[in-house]
């Protein structure tokens, strides 16, 4: 039998794609667990997720425990009589009870090349520290925080160019192709499960607002990798006197002074090594502009000092 009774568990856009695969190719999806709607937008109404909606749009009964830690919980997760769970960005830790009551076990899709960046925030953590390469791996869970041995690996590269958006779109649709494949790998008695080993552990914890702000003094390349991590969320920001800039895009550039300054044009920003081209940024409350765009009505000259 190659179609499984499932319940899956995840909350943002990241793990739509692998649910609506699951979905495709047939597997009983017997319940959806995701985070509860939170308030979001200018009138803080409360959002469902993006998983709460695309479960919904199935037809798909969705489940939204503050916790799975009680005990009453943990009986209805196992009066599913579940196959497998598929887990994918949840945000709630499984207690071991959860973990435990599938037939054939829970498996996480992780967006990074374990045992790096084990954590909350692993796409934008690999962009930031300068990474050559991500990707992203099923597991089966464990107890430990993204410990369990790994049962398939998608690689791709990372360059300069490469912001955290652009990597979440292409992890998330290869990792819903990968975690379909290793559901028949499991289903067929295929499947091989490799321990992760011991060297190059990492952890990726969540990205918090003080990190956003830029640091100029910074070499041109870490400086890039810094705002490119952080696009699109949350966006990494300077200030110009009073007013916050995001500065969602850039690429390296030739130019020298003191770090912070403009010393090119359109908008050429010099490192504590190296300079850098603005491409795109925002100012607060409008929209992504690029660098000539945001010129034409915003006076920013060379000798201008980002903060």
């Amino acid at each position: 039998m190659t179609k499984l009774r499932l319940a899956f568990l995840g909350t943002p856009m990241f793990a739509v794609p692998t649910l609506n695969a699951l979905v495709a190719a047939g597997h009983d999806v017997a319940a959806v667990y995701s985070q509860p709607p939170r308030p979001a937008g200018r009138g803080h109404k409360l959002q469902p997720s993006p998983v709460q909606m695309a479960a919904e749009a199935h037809g798909i009964a969705v489940r939204m425990p503050v916790s799975l830690k009680g005990a009453e919980e943990q009986a209805a997760f196992r009066a599913l009589g579940l196959d497998a769970a598929v887990v994918v960005a949840y945000g709630l830790l499984l207690p071991k009870a959860v973990l435990e009551a599938p037939r054939l076990g829970c498996f996480n899709l992780h967006a990074s090349l374990l045992p790096r960046w084990r954590g909350a925030a692993p796409i934008h953590r690999a962009v930031m520290a300068g990474d050559s390469e991500t990707g992203v791996m099923v597991m089966r869970m464990e107890e430990g925080l993204d410990t369990g041995p790994v049962l398939a690996t998608w690689r791709t590269a990372i360059d300069d160019a490469t912001t955290t958006g652009q990597l979440q779109e292409i992890l998330a649709r290869q990792g819903a192709a990968l975690m379909v494949e290793t559901l028949r790998t499991l289903a067929t008695g295929a499947a091989r499960e490799v321990p992760q080993g011991n060297d190059g552990v990492s952890y990726a914890k969540k990205i918090v607002a003080d990190e956003a702000k830029i640091d100029w003094t910074k070499p041109a390349r870490a400086v890039l990798r810094h705002i490119h991590g952080l696009n699109p969320a949350p966006g990494a920001w300077t200030t110009l006197g009073d007013a916050r800039l995001k500065i969602l895009r850039v690429s390296l550039a030739e130019g020298r002074g003191a770090p912070g300054t403009i010393v090119g044009t359109p908008l050429t920003v010099a490192c504590g090594e190296g300079a850098l081209a603005i491409e795109v940024l925002q100012r607060a409350g409008r929209g992504a502009q690029s660098a000539a765009e945001f010129l034409r009505g915003f006076s920013l000259p060379v000798g201008s000092v980002l903060g």
